[in-house]
């Protein structure tokens, strides 16, 4: 993991009762000495027709507005600086507010972003454009998904990785989920648990009568063994802070959760893989999956020669026009 010096709090809602996001990016800021800057993205449609009825130019709308935003940010980063947290506020006219919180990040050369999950469960997986999804797609650099309001207090560090590489994971990507997952752990003086989830014995359907078979010489002791033996080597190539071994055996959607719930896991640490024939990241069915049943926070790490796609250009307010009345 690169040296984290800026970290970028992505803010729904300036006016909201409680920010549990910027509670932890400021826990993070302050055991990683790094700067946090406050940024909400004002991507809600403008009506121009109601504009004209108030006698408000669209330029006097943006204006008030950006004003009132950046007010209530600025009180935000008040309390925060009162604890010798560096903090600094950003508001825009951008849409959507994925890739606004994205070219934000681009122009202050954040190294993390922090947002809230979206509410409620997903559905649809990929198809929906959700901002916390979008953002693991997009985002050049790791973002941390809170999902949880509880501030983090030596919490267990779950670095998730796969040295078997059988979900389409560069080898790479691995080591940048345990450095990742050390620096956080060293950090926030918690635990690290490395787990690797590999697959139950494979089972053969002989038909309806006959029921499921289980292959010959897939012995569920030599597959432990093996992922064991294979986790082991993969974190003896780096330098990690004190950690434990785990391994678990299932399908991943399923598996990860029940680690992260058995180690009582804080942050849980992934990475994101590319899919061939797709034109974007695409962080995969499982990590979808994942990511709704996880009990804690989730860190994804992009692989090293991810490039995002998003345009520097903003795209400014987002304008709607009601249609003439029709007449008959």
């Amino acid at each position: 993991m690169q040296s984290v010096k800026r970290i970028l709090v992505a803010i729904k809602d300036p006016g909201a009762r409680s920010f549990p996001a910027v509670s932890k990016a400021a826990q993070l800021a302050k055991a990683l000495g790094a700067e946090l800057e406050l940024f909400h993205g004002l991507s809600q449609t403008v009506l121009v027709d109601a504009l004209e009825a108030q006698h408000m130019s669209l330029r006097e709308f943006e204006k008030e507005q950006l004003g009132r935003t950046l007010t209530r940010l600025e009180k935000i980063a008040s309390g925060l600086r009162r604890h010798q947290i560096p903090v600094t506020v950003a508001a825009e006219w951008d849409f959507p507010p994925s890739e606004a919180i994205v070219r934000r990040a681009m122009r202050s050369k954040a190294d993390l972003i922090v947002a809230e999950r979206h509410s409620g469960r997903h559905i649809a997986g990929w198809m929906l454009s959700y901002t916390d999804w979008e953002l693991l797609r997009l985002a050049p650099c790791p973002v941390l998904i809170v999902k949880t309001a509880k501030p983090y207090h030596r919490p267990a560090v779950m670095a998730a990785v796969d040295p078997f590489h059988l979900h389409a994971k560069p080898a790479r990507l691995d080591g940048g989920i345990l450095q990742t997952a050390g620096a956080i752990k060293t950090a926030l003086r918690g635990t690290m648990q490395v787990v690797h989830v590999y697959p139950p014995p494979v089972l053969l359907s002989a038909g309806w009568a006959a029921g499921p078979v289980v292959m010959p010489g897939s012995d569920g002791k030599a597959a432990a063994r093996a992922a064991r033996q294979a986790l082991a080597a993969e974190i003896e190539r780096l330098p990690l802070p004190p950690h434990k071994l785990s391994i678990f055996e299932g399908v991943p959607r399923d598996a990860i959760p029940a680690a992260a719930k058995a180690l009582k896991a804080g942050i849980v640490v992934m990475g994101a893989v590319s899919r061939s024939g797709i034109r974007r990241l695409l962080i995969g069915n499982t990590a979808e999956a994942v990511l709704d049943a996880l009990p804690c926070d989730v860190l994804i790490v992009k692989p090293g020669k991810f490039k995002t796609k998003v345009t520097a250009r903003s795209r400014g307010a987002q304008l709607m026009t009601m249609p003439n009345a029709m007449t008959v």
